[in-house]
């Protein structure tokens, strides 16, 4: 038998707020998170690109000083998005067998090691650090969360690329309906604004060049638009059935529906163009949560604001919804907070709850002359979504062709 899999609980530290509340209210208020880089290293690089969405609260002001120093800034993120989402949903009194982590990374602990790297060459062996293998390595948020909470059900991680927290909230669901936990922490996390991914990523013309206006440089759907914009974070959802949910009266946000997963198996970093892949991921989240297209309210979209992934994602739309596309209200929300990378579709899943839980879309802000080929219905303010039943579908595309969609229900 299907069971029904709720939201119980929300944390986030963006770009654009240190918690999931103060990063919804700066969303729909139009902010953006993006903003010069005051580092030497931008100077010292001579980096192309000298600006980034980076988290607005710093992770290590926030956990006590002995538990930040054994983390890398990717595990220092996810665990205070962790420790929100806990709180919120209650500090659920549940056994640690029943309770289990999936989370995710895009990179992982990129800081640890480039830092590692220049200890060896500059001072020698003996003064790499002992932990720094447990902190670079990509399941290190996941064991930190898993060892906070002592969360012994089990603690997995998905790497694939920017689908991951989108990937690892649909394992959640499927761990869920296997009953291999009760409760589950699962999201994801990113800290990657570094001067290698900087260079790199402009290397690959992937970056937006706007230095002189990073605020604006994100703009999905814009004719001029020129590529993304890093960002970093993390986001964590607290799942649990429903059953468990309402026995133990927690508050419910919304329900996540269903999930998909594919692959393009097309190109390492390319979208396959008419969004096939995409499209299935969309079609088996719907089928997993039991409705239709015509039964979508709102699409938060993956639209990172680069000129063929933007168009990619509405070919595959338009392949799901065919010409309702055009009045489907979709929020491109990357315009405000940047790209988290691994975090990011964690990130925008609570949006997407938040959502249909306070029938209203978020603004997608910076578009000031819409593409024609993205004919869909985006505006620069809350689009509110009435009071019928509500459902929306939260899309992730990862370098690889990774491809993960959840669907999102109100409750």
């Amino acid at each position: 038998m299907t069971k029904k899999i709720v939201i119980t609980g929300i944390g986030a530290s963006t770009p654009i707020g240190g918690t999931a509340r103060e990063s919804w209210e700066a969303l729909l208020a139009g902010e953006s998170g993006a903003r010069s880089l005051e580092h030497d290293w931008v100077q010292q690089h001579e980096l192309p690109v000298t600006f980034a969405a980076e988290a607005k609260v710093r992770p290590d002001t926030v956990l006590e000083r002995p538990v930040a120093k054994r983390l890398d800034p990717s595990s220092q993120l996810a665990l205070v998005a962790a420790q929100e989402a806990f709180a919120d949903a209650g500090s659920p009194d549940i056994p640690s067998e029943r309770l289990g982590v999936d989370f995710s990374t895009g990179i992982g602990g990129l800081w640890t090691l480039l830092d590692a790297w220049d200890t060896l060459r500059e001072r020698g062996p003996r003064r790499v650090l002992p932990m720094t293998v447990p902190m670079l390595m990509p399941n290190a948020p996941s064991a930190a969360i898993s060892m906070h909470f002592e969360a012994r059900a089990y603690a997995r991680t998905v790497a694939a690329a920017c689908a991951s927290s989108t990937e690892a909230l649909v394992n959640a669901y499927e761990h869920l309906q296997a009953g291999l936990a009760d409760v589950v922490l699962a999201g994801g996390s990113e800290s990657a604004i570094h001067p290698l991914t900087l260079a790199a990523f402009s290397s690959m013309q992937a970056l937006s060049r706007r230095n002189d206006d990073p605020a604006t440089a994100s703009r999905p759907y814009d004719v001029t638009r020129d590529g993304f914009v890093m960002g970093e974070g993390a986001a964590v959802l607290v799942l649990e059935t429903e059953e468990h949910a309402l026995a133990r009266g927690a508050r419910i946000y919304a329900e996540l529906a269903g999930g998909g997963v594919t692959a393009d198996s097309h190109h390492i970093t390319a979208p396959e163009p008419e969004g096939v892949g995409a499209s299935r991921a969309l079609l088996m989240a719907l089928e997993a949560a039991g409705a239709t297209p015509d039964e979508v309210t709102h699409i938060n979209a993956h639209a990172t604001s680069t000129p063929v992934g933007d168009v990619a994602e509405v070919r595959a739309l338009e392949r799901v919804f065919g010409e309702r596309v055009r009045e489907i209200p979709v929020s491109a929300t990357k315009a405000a907070h940047g790209h988290l990378l691994g975090g990011t579709g964690a990130l925008e899943a609570i949006f997407a709850a938040l959502a249909v839980q306070e029938r209203q879309a978020p603004p997608t802000i910076n578009v000031t002359e819409q593409d024609p080929d993205a004919p869909l219905r985006i505006s620069a303010s809350p689009i509110p979504l009435g009071d019928e039943p509500q459902l929306a579908v939260s899309n992730s595309f990862g370098f690889g062709g990774h491809n993960a969609v959840v669907a999102i229900r109100s409750v």
